[in-house]
């Protein structure tokens, strides 16, 4: 088996999860309240990185910082997820956000000067085209 599948598959249920549970989770308190108890979520899993690093992770002042812009982005990308469940049917809000990757492999190809074929350019306007779908 290739290496990459197991992790990949533990993303597809995590991130399966991380789409579904905010739904239940604005039914009992408001999103903004969510963010803080998903905060909590997100240290203890830290913590647990922590220990398996044996308290020694790795430094690098730029790293740090784009780290730190990625858990913000993250963070923020959380919280207006929630709102956006608490306001809409999950089903379609997962789906509308689910095209996030479009984004990344813009900036990866405008600022990575990562590859990008006719056949992928394809697939980004479908993308789009099914986020305008989604969201009519």
């Amino acid at each position: 088996m290739r290496e990459w599948i197991v992790p990949a598959l533990g993303t597809f249920i995590f991130w399966g999860l991380w789409g579904f549970l905010p739904k239940l989770t604005t039914r009992y308190i408001n999103p903004l309240s969510g963010s803080i108890f998903e905060a909590v979520g997100v240290v203890i899993v830290g913590m647990v990185v922590l220990v398996v690093l044996h308290f020694k992770p790795e430094t690098h002042p730029l790293g740090i910082s784009l780290a730190i812009l990625t858990g913000i982005a993250g963070s923020l990308g959380a919280l207006v997820f929630l709102v956006a469940v608490a306001r809409g049917k999950v089903s379609l809000v997962v789906s509308f956000t689910a095209l996030y990757p479009l984004l990344s492999i813009v900036l990866a190809v405008v600022f990575l000067n990562e590859s990008f074929s006719l056949r992928q350019g394809a697939g980004v306007v479908l993308g789009l085209v099914a986020m305008l779908l989604i969201a009519a």
